[in-house]
């Protein structure tokens, strides 16, 4: 596996400890719909929210974050219509992201709650 690859399941692990941690239900990892996939859809009361983990072992070019752009979120939002639809929900959404940097001086991570509105 590839590094980059290794420390983005890393990542995803971290998040979704951190998660579980923070009383959310996990209900999927890796979801995929077509060509599109949720890194984690979690659950906190009646709100199903969309997780997406960017993990980088250096913040030197831009915060993980930064690194969401808007085709993947239009991807995202059909993805998680499908989830929504196939599993009959009445619920709200919520896009989050989890970033993480994570290297030999420690990990940071940031849970940025309503992420795409503050694009």
């Amino acid at each position: 596996m590839a590094e980059h690859n290794a420390l983005g399941k890393k990542g995803e692990k971290l998040a979704v400890d951190f998660l579980v941690e923070k009383g959310y239900d996990i209900l999927e990892k890796n979801y995929r719909y077509l060509k599109s996939e949720i890194d984690i859809i979690a659950q906190k009361q009646d709100v199903i929210v969309v997780v997406e983990v960017k993990t980088r072992s250096t913040p030197e070019f831009g915060n993980p974050q930064d690194f969401v752009k808007p085709k993947q979120i239009q991807s995202l939002v059909k993805t998680i219509d499908h989830y929504i639809a196939s599993n009959d929900l009445d619920v709200e959404v919520r896009f989050d992201i989890i970033a993480i940097i994570k290297n030999k001086l420690g990990t940071k991570i940031e849970h940025l709650e309503d992420a795409f509105y503050h694009f």
